[in-house]
């Protein structure tokens, strides 16, 4: 029974982990499967937008006849309830799990049949546009002061999802204090054996799995959160007290109060931070080369390999190396033929970790591009195949595909420039302003 439990649970964290969701991620260490990490990133148009949620998952020796036990870690420490159903003390009160503590319908009980991926869309499913609307006996609320009420907690739900689960979290990732000073990485690099390119197995070492993904993310979504704080700021003001919902109690709340400028200084200077550490990886990409480490090695024989497979198919984009560095990689890409990108010329910069394919690559254009995958710092939005996650060549390949897709299907999972976004799939005028712009800097690419 226990080895068919564990069988179970591995199968599914690895269909989860081959999965393309962009909003689910699932973790655990290699010797305890039983114990699993998981993050769901908060869907578009709710207050939860993009935020990083973390849950913990207990899987016992009878699953998946009886359901695991969950529990919420993204609560500041136990201090802020994110949903009438999501506890400040972590408890997730879900009929599917049997965990809820209202009378629920016949048929929603947990059966073998559910598993993880069930949990975690239940889960996500709370995270709605109007969570006020989860607490029982609040469905229906029309009075005028409930109305009131499912605005404040909207407010401030969206507050504490960007000043919890996105800032502090990358703030403890990046070793940032609040006066916005960066204090050296956890992990000394002197400790990192260049020859191994292995970190020794210490037991005390914190299980990190999304930090990499986070990181990343926020990258994507840095222009959505300047947007989510610019709505805050004309909403409320700073210093304006949270409303205390009905069904909020003592120990059980989320207290507080809005300050979006002090959010939108904080935003400002982990983007800084994570640009730095970026930076940061050519000098320890050159350490690495100078005692040849194997992610050096490696990268390098890639490198080589992709510049070669780009001649053999005739491929016109270029590829070079900065300083000489396997870290560092420039691709020309040239805009495809009968297209909209037709003409254009554009550089676009990859750096790698030193601990790739653990930290996976960050690419940027340089060259300006208008376009409903990138960032307008210039950080690309793309779909790398999970079980090619070390692979070079294919980053460079769902870039490319991200770029050209003539007929992507809406994702707002994507929405990493808002106002392209907004454009591309807006009216059909809004979608001739797109094009025309997207022109635009494919001319001013050449000039």
């Amino acid at each position: 029974m226990a080895d068919q439990s564990v069988f179970r649970i591995t199968k599914e964290l690895s269909d989860l982990q081959k999965n393309s969701d962009l909003s689910l991620a699932v973790a655990c260490r290699d010797i305890d499967v039983r114990n699993v990490k998981a993050l769901i990133i908060g869907p578009h148009e709710t207050p939860y937008e993009f935020g990083f949620f973390e849950f913990a998952f207990k899987f016992n020796k009878e699953y998946p006849r009886k359901s695991p036990t969950v529990n919420a870690t993204t609560t500041n420490g136990g201090r802020c309830r994110f949903n009438p159903n999501i506890y400040a003390n972590g408890r997730v009160c879900l009929q599917l799990t049997n965990s809820r503590t209202w009378r629920g319908e016949r048929g929603e009980e947990w059966s073998a049949a559910q598993g993880l991926e069930s949990i975690l869309l239940s889960i996500q499913s709370l995270m709605s546009s109007n969570p006020y609307e989860n607490e029982p006996g609040f469905e229906d609320a029309n009075e005028a002061s409930d109305k009131k009420n499912q605005k404040d907690y909207v407010q401030k739900i969206r507050h504490e999802t960007l000043r919890i689960s996105v800032i502090q979290r990358l703030e403890e990732y990046l070793g940032i204090s609040l006066d916005g000073s960066v204090a050296p990485p956890a992990a000394n690099r002197d400790d990192y054996d260049l020859d191994m390119d292995i970190m020794d197995d210490d037991s005390t070492v914190p299980f990190e799995p999304f930090k990499d993904l986070c990181k990343r993310r926020f990258l994507w979504y840095y222009d959505s959160y300047l947007v989510a704080v610019q709505k805050g700021k004309e909403e409320v003001k700073d210093g304006q007290l949270f409303t205390r919902m009905p069904f909020e109690g003592t120990s059980n709340t989320m207290e507080g109060k809005f300050n979006y400028t002090e959010l939108e200084r904080r935003l400002r200077n982990i983007k800084k931070a994570l640009d730095a550490e970026t930076d940061g990886w050519a000098a320890e990409g050159q350490a690495a080369k100078a005692k040849e480490s194997t992610v050096a090695v490696n990268l390098q024989r890639q490198f080589e390999q992709i510049v070669e497979s780009f001649k053999r198919a005739d491929i016109p984009h270029n590829l070079e190396l900065v300083d000489n560095n396997p870290f560092v990689w420039i691709l020309t890409y040239f805009g495809k033929p009968m297209t909209n990108l037709d003409g254009g010329l554009f550089r676009i910069k990859l750096a790698f970790s030193p601990r790739f394919p653990e930290e996976q690559p960050r690419i940027k254009f340089e060259t300006r591009m208008f376009h409903h995958r990138i960032a307008s710092d210039g950080t690309p939005c793309y779909f790398a195949s999970p079980s090619r996650r070390e692979d070079a060549k294919s980053h460079i390949e769902a870039v490319i595909e991200a770029l050209e897709e003539e007929q992507p299907a809406y994702d707002p999972r994507t929405l990493v420039h808002p106002e392209a976004f907004k454009l591309y799939w807006g009216s059909p005028e809004d979608r001739k302003m797109y094009n025309r712009r997207l022109r635009r800097s494919v001319q001013q690419s050449v000039e």
